[in-house]
């Protein structure tokens, strides 16, 4: 099993055990692939929940260029809604975890075709 295909599975775990969910494994992959060499980086990997700037960049990033969403205040409460459903206080919140519940939040998965 390679590296990605181990962070899919953590992913995975952290989906059904702090989430609550039963993952899309499809999905979960295509979504990790799209997040690049970024889920290798211990930094980059993951989202600081309480810090408005990493959230701004979320929004702008990820919901808006990607998703292809327009700018509004249920993008802030859907980012909000996402990280409580994490768990505000876990330390290691996943960008590809986060990316993926919102992703499903919006029904964008036709994204990732």
């Amino acid at each position: 099993m390679g590296r990605r295909d181990e962070l899919i599975e953590k992913y995975a775990d952290d989906l059904r055990t702090k989430c609550g969910m039963d993952p899309d494994m499809d999905l979960l992959r295509k979504v990790t692939i799209a997040c690049g060499p970024a889920i290798y980086n211990a930094d980059a990997s993951t989202v600081a929940g309480s810090q408005p700037d990493e959230l701004e960049t979320v929004k702008k990033n990820f919901l808006m260029k990607k998703l292809g969403l327009p700018d509004g205040a249920e993008l802030d409460d859907a980012i909000k809604s996402v990280i409580e459903t994490y768990g505000q206080s876990e330390r290691n919140k996943y960008r590809a975890v986060i990316y993926y519940m919102l992703t499903k939040h919006f029904r964008k998965e036709s994204v990732y075709g």
